[in-house]
């Protein structure tokens, strides 16, 4: 049975936007879905998330798969790095390595950590055999081509909303049938 744990981004919760439509569908389909409030979601930290997210997933398999938005991808890759099982694949939504538009002092003190500590991409290769990036051409964070090449290296798929800003509720979108038609295909469902 195939588990999906979906990660909401920076000061986000569990039920915005796109992210319980996407458990529904995931759920019609059979998966056990996991859609976990993040903690101290207003400021966010590595540590604390992974740990978290290392906890909910106990041990991963080739069924366990992974969906984030934003903040969420990090976190993502961040605990893929820390395992050595192989997992089912990924979908990050408006994921990033790097931000630009940062709106205060407080908000680049909270994203530095995350932008400027390593990663090992190659590490995350060798448990993450599928993964897809979908981003928007204009979101609001920037950093649009450099956040495609980091992907591209991880080796995602690339697909490219046009004009979906940083694809949240505020941007109008509580569906997200991209986000399912790029799961049905790592799946092959």
């Amino acid at each position: 049975m195939k588990r999906v744990f979906i990660i909401h981004g920076w000061s986000g919760t569990p039920d915005e936007g796109w992210l319980p439509w996407l458990g529904k569908e995931l759920e019609k389909k059979g998966c056990v879905v996991s859609i976990p409030a993040m903690p101290e979601t207003d400021h966010p930290r590595i540590e604390t998330w992974v740990d978290y997210l290392a906890k909910l997933v106990g041990r991963p398999d080739e069924d366990t798969y992974f969906v984030g938005h934003s903040i969420g991808c990090q976190t993502i890759l961040r605990y893929l790095e820390t395992i050595d099982t192989k997992v089912g694949g990924a979908i990050f939504v408006a994921g990033w390595f790097d931000l630009e538009n940062l709106e205060d002092d407080e908000t680049r003190e909270i994203a530095k950590p995350w932008m400027e500590n390593s990663l090992s991409l190659q590490k995350v290769q060798q448990v993450l055999p599928l993964s897809t990036l979908i981003i928007s051409d204009n979101d609001w964070y920037g950093a649009f081509e450099k956040n495609k090449e980091k992907f591209a290296e991880l080796g995602s798929k690339i697909v490219v909303m046009h004009n979906a800003g940083h694809i949240t509720q505020s941007d109008g979108y509580y569906e997200l049938p991209e986000a399912l038609a790029e799961f049905n295909l790592l799946t092959k469902n």
